[in-house]
């Protein structure tokens, strides 16, 4: 009896620590810059790639810094400072709810192709389960060699910038990562397509259910039916 008891709270444990594990997220923005990026201008006040404050991906409504600042899901649990010449703000904010920590990191419009690179050496490094991506689809406009060696934990990626499926994809899938959100059309990636899809992701979801959460948020914002909205974002549930 006493033996039976022993392995129940053994198991009970194990499996409390497998229900309570905290979900790693890491988020690359590369901040909106009219100067260095191929992008559409945008006013020059949400378009300088070297003040996130005011900047479109991040210090606007629809930016992450204050999306989730202003989020009643999320509480900014610390804000670090980064020894990385690149990176110009780094936030931390946690959802007890889901059980997430998410690492978010505002990256200098000038240095998008650095964060294009780490974005992907995040994927692989074995240190997270969602990577994300936010900005201008850089690999328009240049080559830019992908990670040499594949991922060798399951990590998972969302990429938010015009056209990601038809250019990350093949990509992610010759990294062995699996991509959850992908986009088909040239789109806004306002932060509160993140903040409403990491809910379905972080509960397991299958990918239609995270390709709609992505679909009925930027109805809202873009004032479009949730029919045109899914048509900007990629089905994953098609093999390509």
């Amino acid at each position: 009896m006493r033996e039976w008891l022993a392995r129940l709270v053994v198991w009970s444990f194990f499996c409390f620590t497998l229900i309570a594990e905290t979900k790693n997220v890491k988020v690359f923005i590369a901040l909106c810059d009219n100067i260095s990026q191929g992008i559409v201008k945008v006013p020059a006040k949400i378009g300088d790639g070297n003040v996130p404050a005011e900047n479109l991906y991040w210090g606007c409504d629809d930016g992450l810094s204050s999306h989730f600042k202003s989020s009643k899901e999320w509480k900014l649990t610390r804000s670090e400072k980064s020894t990385d010449p690149h990176i110009l703000e780094c936030l931390i904010f946690s959802n007890k709810t889901l059980n997430i920590e998410l690492t978010a990191e505002a990256w200098r419009g000038s240095d998008i192709s650095t964060c294009l690179q780490a974005f992907e050496t995040a994927l692989v490094s074995g240190k997270h389960q969602l990577v994300v991506y936010i900005g201008h689809n850089v690999l328009m406009d240049k080559v830019i060699i992908p990670p040499a060696n594949p991922a060798t934990i399951s990590c998972d990626a969302m990429v938010f910038c015009c056209k990601s499926e038809e250019y990350f994809r093949k990509r992610l899938r010759k990294i062995q990562v699996r991509p959850v959100m992908l986009t088909k059309q040239f789109m806004y990636p306002g932060s509160f397509l993140l903040h409403d899809t990491l809910s379905p992701w972080s509960k397991e979801k299958p990918l239609a259910d995270i390709r709609l959460a992505a679909a009925s948020a930027y109805a809202r914002n873009q004032k479009i039916s949730i029919k045109t909205a899914l048509g900007v974002f990629a089905d994953l549930s098609i093999p390509p």
